[in-house]
């Protein structure tokens, strides 16, 4: 079985990789990761699927450095399967909500978008964008759904 990381790399490999920038791809979506009971729990949904899907992930390619991608697509299951701390994404942004999480050293916000899986009519999660906070102050006017340390949403 294909992990995580492996997935998303054959993804890229197959639908991304030597497309031009701008150029559309095939939409496709596969598997991430399950969220685990204590996300679930705090953000009360009755699911756990997350999906990925090949449009954000060529736009992930498209604008951040090389080493940033290829470290998100290394990675990005982690940020979304244990993170650190769940925000609630502000409008106009895309996605409903911020997963961060600290690797290495460095914080990585993953937002994710609830969607409507019409081929199973049911809600899934999928990825809207990931990046490498640079700025220990970007999440400072973001509302903290949740906290893994404490696993109790701050309400």
């Amino acid at each position: 079985m294909a992990t995580n990381r492996q997935v998303l790399r054959n993804l890229y490999e197959k639908y991304i990789k030597g497309i031009p920038n701008g150029a559309a791809v095939s939409d496709k979506i596969v598997f991430l990761c399950h969220l685990t009971n204590a996300v679930k729990r705090a953000l009360e949904f009755n699911f756990s699927e997350v999906f990925v899907r090949t449009i954000p992930l060529k736009h992930l390619y498209e604008k951040r450095p090389a080493e940033e991608f290829d470290f998100i697509i290394d990675n990005i299951h982690k940020v979304v399967k244990y993170p650190d701390h769940i925000y609630k994404n502000k409008d106009p942004k895309r996605g409903n909500f911020c997963f961060v999480k600290t690797i290495g050293g460095e914080k990585y916000l993953c937002s994710l978008e609830l969607v409507i899986d019409e081929n199973k009519n049911k809600e899934i999660l999928t990825l809207v964008t990931a990046f490498r906070i640079r700025k220990e102050t970007y999440l400072d006017s973001y509302s903290l759904l949740w906290n893994w340390g404490n696993d109790v949403s701050p309400s």
